[in-house]
């Protein structure tokens, strides 16, 4: 039977820092450092640059997977690469990332499921590479979320930030990824999305619509669904692979806000120190959190190989789904 094992992770911040502090200047008064923290865990952000794109943090990001595998991008046969923020509508920020790179002929696409991207890509990728059609996968999640954020709506700003990360997936002998699980639900595309678009445009006239370039949420209702449908992803992936909440030794969550992590902990009865969180120090980066968070733990040593390791997460469509997996 064809497994897929993670053997390598990769991540990329920008160089400029957004702190709490910095936006107590830019938004109204009542937005503070505390008041921020209190309510989200969050920190600091990374803003990408003027000139800098996301397929230019994706290929740091992606480089570093590379070498951390012992890999070249000539060994890759697969590169599926999840944003919100592509570089251009056409062709594929994938596309793109697998030219600098120098890879050719094989396939590379965009996944769009906002903050859920990474784990709709590795989900993808690990299909391929059971199917026994591709022997190795890029899967990078990569997003420069601050182009869609209103820096003067404080809902919305206080949480968002850029940032990259990937991963280099690998046929094996040996169990890897137990499961994948995915859901949607479209019903629920009020509560968090950016009202314009390429065929619906942007001058777009109705109720409750303010800009329609920018990230629009009504969070105390999205904090509600992400945290019940979280819990049930929990469950469906624990009965999926006949485990106990015990049996996980790692969950590395979707970084939205520490809110929703400690909820998601509580329904697998995890410490916190069984937990990665990095959301504190990048915020929320949607597509680009979950690997962000798996390459930190990885390099300093918390997540080793044997150990059972839980992705979940859930954004905007609304879209939500697990990757249960040994390292």
């Amino acid at each position: 039977m064809i497994y897929t094992r993670f053997i390598g992770t990769g991540s990329y911040l920008p160089e400029k820092i957004l702190t709490n502090h910095d936006l107590e200047k830019m938004v109204d008064i009542d937005t503070s450092d505390q008041w921020i923290r209190e309510r989200t865990g969050i920190a600091k952000r990374h803003i990408a640059a003027d000139d800098e794109t996301t397929c230019d943090l994706a290929e740091h990001a992606a480089r570093a997977a590379l070498d951390a595998a012992g890999k070249k991008a000539a060994d890759i046969d697969l590169l599926v690469l999840a944003t919100t923020t592509p570089d251009k509508i056409f062709p594929s920020t994938a596309c793109l990332l697998q030219s600098r790179l120098g890879m050719k002929n094989h396939p590379a696409f965009d996944v769009q499921a906002v903050c859920s991207g990474f784990v709709y890509a590795v989900s993808i990728a690990e299909k391929f590479i059971r199917s026994g059609s591709h022997q190795r996968a890029l899967v990078v999640g990569a997003e420069t979320f601050s182009r869609l954020i209103d820096w003067t709506d404080r809902s919305t700003c206080v949480l968002f930030g850029d940032g990259a990360g990937a991963v280099v997936l690998e046929a094996s002998t040996e169990p890897g990824i137990h499961s994948t699980h995915l859901h949607a639900d479209g019903a629920y595309e009020e509560l968090l999305h950016v009202p314009g678009g390429v065929s619906l445009g942007f001058d777009i006239e109705g109720d409750n619509i303010n800009d329609p370039h920018y990230t629009h949420m009504r969070g105390n209702e999205v904090f509600k669904v992400a945290v019940n449908t979280l819990g049930q992803i929990v469950e469906e992936t624990l009965v999926a692979n006949q485990l106990q909440k015990s049996d996980i030794d790692w969950l590395v969550p979707h970084q939205a806000n520490t809110r929703i992590i400690d909820a998601t902990a509580r329904k697998l009865n995890m410490s916190k120190d069984r937990v990665v969180v990095t959301v504190d120090q990048h915020a929320n980066t949607s597509a680009a959190s979950i690997p962000l968070a798996l390459d930190v733990a990885v390099r300093d040593g918390r997540i080793k190989r044997g150990e059972k390791v839980l992705l979940e997460a859930f954004g905007g469509g609304f879209t939500w789904g697990s990757v249960l997996f040994t390292y």
